[in-house]
């Protein structure tokens, strides 16, 4: 089955049904497919092909949806850009993707004066699930960012992965705070909802002192979010969370690890277990807890239906139909990130006896120290059960007699000091992993996902 034909499901097989809300207004899964034809006419006509590229420059919208979907149904590469990047970063994605066009919040009127002018006819473009559908860029948190060309399959692959997983169903209220220009957003949430045929509220953004009359508002079933977002939602009062847990089904985490902490006092005030899961831009999704069963803190669970896995010394290696062929235009790297048909993620892991993974950190976050390696997330974990430390990032820093040793980068809640915290350390922990210093900032450097950009400490 074809990506269209996975969304046909929603957009021809329930044209009368509401699909999406947004900024107050509403529109049917026909009024969708009706917009997306007569956009894809309009590019076709302004002479894209199969395999161009779009860039979308474009914060959360109606026309972002509209042009993702114009896209895979005329075989053209949905490129979309992070709108918090600037002059620099933008500029390298536009000389790498070459697009055709760049469309930006001050062209918006050009694209809508084109759809009211076009058929309403799907293209007649024959694609196989080969065919790219995007190229969704690396975050950027070791530096340049490289093009992740990701096909038709993978994105159906994933959201049928997801949809069993998950039991996601057309009775299902999707809330969607999460960004389109990320995987999380685009991969996950947009193609759930359309897969599923359930309805979804796309918010422009997380607004944290608005969110609570949005959930009273929508009353949705589902709701995808990162670490950040559900460290906001624990300042909800108790009547408010739990009158929230009585009509919400399923949280999903995701995009950067979840202190266990968070987890478990999202549990006491919700009544709900986080459900959190593994995913990367290369990749879509790979291991999730079990929607029926054990969800496990600090685990992202176990393998998804198709997706393989093995640990070569510590690192995640992956295949399945979810992972990518390789990096836009650059042969070399996606030389070094295969070996034998396997991934390499960049990911450390381990598995327990039942088959739960548990992620220790980027393998460039590896610290030796020594010759001891020391897994910076063990560190934070424990940073953060601090009643006086709000958030923590560790990073090895060079010393002469070890060759690294390990810094603590913290968000108090308070005021703290910094030698009673050292000595809990060493007394929770070997005497190699304890911080040789904590130092106190007013925010760790994050991307738009909420991932810490560390080469930034």
């Amino acid at each position: 089955m074809s990506l269209i034909e996975l969304l046909d499901t929603s957009l021809r097989g329930r044209p009368d049904a509401i699909g999406l809300e947004y900024d107050g207004h509403t529109y049917t899964f026909g009024e969708l497919e009706s917009r997306s034809n007569r956009l894809a006419q309009y590019l076709i006509a302004e002479g894209f092909g199969p395999g161009d590229r779009l860039c979308v420059y474009l914060a959360n919208c109606v026309e972002m949806i509209d042009l993702y979907l114009a896209c895979i149904k005329a075989g053209i590469i949905f490129v979309p850009i992070n709108i918090l990047y600037r002059e620099r970063e933008i500029s390298h994605i536009l000389r790498d993707s070459e697009p055709r066009a760049v469309v930006r919040e001050q062209t918006k009127d050009d694209l809508r004066a084109g759809m009211e002018k076009s058929p309403d006819a799907r293209p007649a473009v024959r694609l196989d699930g080969d065919a790219p559908a995007g190229i969704i860029y690396t975050s950027g948190t070791t530096g340049t960012s490289k093009g992740a060309l990701l096909s038709h399959d993978n994105f159906a692959a994933n959201a049928a992965n997801l949809l069993e997983a998950w039991q996601i169903t057309s009775d299902d209220r999707l809330l969607l705070p999460l960004p389109l220009f990320h995987v999380h957003g685009l991969g996950n949430g947009v193609h759930c909802w359309l897969a599923s045929g359930c309805r979804m509220r796309l918010l422009e953004r997380f607004i944290h002192q608005t969110i609570r009359d949005v959930f009273f508002d929508f009353r949705p079933t589902l709701f995808f979010g990162v670490p950040t977002m559900y460290v906001r939602l624990l300042d909800f009062d108790a009547d408010s969370a739990g009158r929230i847990g009585e009509f919400m089904r399923l949280f999903v985490s995701g995009s950067a690890p979840l202190p266990g902490a968070v987890l478990e006092e999202f549990r006491k005030l919700f009544g709900h277990t986080i459900l959190e899961r593994y995913g990367m831009s290369e990749t879509l999704m790979n291991m999730s807890n079990p929607y029926v069963g054990e969800r496990r803190p600090g685990t992202v669970g176990l393998p998804l239906p198709g997706v393989s896995v093995r640990l070569v010394e510590g690192e995640i290696y992956l295949q399945g139909p979810n992972v990518f062929r390789g990096y836009w235009k650059n042969e070399d790297a996606t030389r070094a990130a295969f070996v034998d048909g396997f991934f390499r993620t960049g990911d450390l892991a381990t598995r327990s006896s039942d088959g739960y993974y548990t992620l220790c950190g980027r393998k460039s976050d590896l610290i030796i120290s020594a010759g001891f390696n020391i897994y910076p997330r063990e560190i934070e974990e424990f940073l953060q059960t601090q009643p006086e430390i709000a958030e923590a990032a560790v990073i090895g820093a060079p010393d002469p007699l070890r060759g690294e040793v390990p810094v603590a980068y913290v968000v108090p809640r308070q005021s703290l000091d910094e030698e009673a915290v050292i000595a809990r350390c060493r007394d929770a922990m070997a005497s190699f992993k304890v911080p040789r210093k904590l130092v106190v900032v007013e925010k760790l450097p994050r991307n738009a996902l909420g991932k810490i950009q560390k080469y930034l400490l």
